[in-house]
């Protein structure tokens, strides 16, 4: 198929109009994935009348039932809708650009300056503001997805799994999808989907009237040939460079581990990064040990705070792997490349679902079981995050805790008498100014931060 960079005439819009659109989106795309995909709306529907508003609900409901982050995804999806595969991969490519960026400096401050008292303080009081977000992102999510008892049990249930027998969070995932889907197929109430994600109010722009138009361009029309090229491109691009790692360095070697956890964290990221983290928590913690608990919560911070997919905490995640286990390499070195790894396999893989799929998206319109499958999965995630909420809290507000095991069961209970009195009543503020007063995520985190160093220096 040919694949121009140029755009037809009748769309009027040139590829370099779209680089700086896609680069002030991702420029300004701040506060987690409900914040971007309200600032690409914005821009792309409301301003630029690129795309109507059915078109791209339709869009962001299919991303909505891959993994990876869904905000990034859509951008890749209109790019390529907008200006074939080239204008997908630009459009996806500077989304991710500038929190890698921002991240991966802030994570040399942090190897570098990290026990300074004031970059202590600002850490400080950064966890305690991320665990009042994650809360407050229980809530929020809560209370689209839980809308029925049966919804409200798969939460619950998803979090008995993974809070008290360690169940794998890809495993409650599949369970999830399997019993939503049986369960809307069989005509149960109980499983009924909510109305779509909305975009925005007010006037509502028609695909007709849009630049795109309601028609369906050329390129975007279903077939196997251009799908599969790309597709097939893609996946080499994805696993060759972990099987080259693997064969060069050897399984047991951090960036042979780093390439394979976070492919496998590709496949199964539903629900977002808060969702994915208390998988990786486990992981990256208990299991490899590239990291503290409360360094989670650094990450998460700086993933707040800076522009792009929350999920690029997953690259802080495996900077600190490599830097302490650097082997024959300078751990700086070392760092660096495993921060370029993770980014590596966490994002290509959401090109290759979207280039894999978008040209069959029309077919998964209207199929009520597709949908019940993705309403029980965010169900599982609301559980799922719950269980990261009380694990920060744990691991931020105390100072030791105490295993329980009796069989399968396995809880991490805090020791009372070691609670941190100044990160608990700075968790109390974060949390009061976010659902009380309903200040937004940056000024809380910086306020917070302000506060962490003011502690710390006094």
């Amino acid at each position: 198929m040919n694949d121009k960079t140029t755009m037809p005439p009748e769309h009027g819009v040139s590829f370099g109009e779209a680089f700086k659109v896609w680069a002030r989106v991702a420029a300004l795309s701040f506060g987690g994935p409900a914040g971007q995909i309200a600032v690409m709306h914005r821009i792309v529907v409301d301003e630029k009348r690129w795309i109507g508003e059915g078109r791209f609900l339709h869009a962001l409901n299919y991303c909505m039932l891959l993994p990876g982050p869904e905000a990034q995804q859509l951008a890749v999806y209109i790019g390529w809708l907008m200006h074939r595969t080239l204008g997908g991969l630009v459009a996806g490519l500077l989304f991710i650009l500038p929190g890698f960026l921002s991240i991966l400096a802030l994570s040399y401050v942090y190897v570098i300056f990290g026990d300074a008292s004031v970059v202590e303080g600002l850490f400080f009081g950064l966890k305690a503001a991320v665990l009042a977000i994650v809360v407050q992102a229980v809530f929020r999510i809560g209370s689209r997805a839980l809308i029925n008892p049966a919804m409200l049990a798969i939460a619950a249930a998803a979090f008995l799994a993974i809070f008290a027998f360690k169940v794998p969070f890809p495993l409650i995932v599949l369970i999830a999808a399997i019993i939503g889907y049986l369960g809307t197929a069989s005509g149960s109430r109980l499983f009924r989907t909510a109305a779509g994600h909305a975009a925005g109010k007010g006037a509502v722009l028609q695909d007709r009237d849009s630049l795109l138009g309601e028609t369906t361009p050329a390129h975007a029309r279903p077939g196997l040939g251009w799908s599969l090229k790309i597709s097939a491109a893609l996946l080499c691009l994805w696993l060759l460079p972990v099987a080259l790692i693997w064969f060069v360095a050897g399984g047991n070697s951090v960036f042979a581990e780093i390439g394979v956890f976070f492919s496998k964290m590709a496949v199964v990221t539903f629900g977002g990064a808060y969702a994915a983290l208390a998988y990786v928590a486990q992981e990256a913690v208990q299991h490899y040990g590239w990291l503290k608990p409360g360094e989670m919560l650094d990450g998460l911070g700086l993933a707040e705070t800076t522009p792009g997919p929350l999920i690029m905490v997953l690259q802080f995640v495996g900077f600190l792997g490599a830097y302490r286990d650097p082997g024959s390499l300078n751990p700086m070195t070392a760092a660096t490349l495993a921060a370029i790894l993770t980014t590596w396999v966490t994002f290509v893989p959401c090109f290759l679902w979207i280039f894999l799929g978008a040209p069959f998206i029309e077919r998964l319109r209207g199929n009520a079981a597709l949908s019940g499958a993705l309403s029980a999965i965010t169900a599982a995630v609301v559980g799922v995050i719950l269980n990261l909420a009380v694990w920060f809290a744990v691991h931020t507000l105390f100072g030791e805790v105490t295993v329980f095991t009796a069989g399968p069961l396995r809880l991490e209970m805090p020791v009372p008498s070691t609670i941190i009195l100044p990160s608990a009543l700075l968790a109390v503020a974060a949390a009061v100014a976010l659902f009380r007063l309903r200040m937004s995520v940056l000024p809380v985190l910086g306020l917070s931060a302000l506060a962490g160093m003011l502690w710390t220096l006094l």
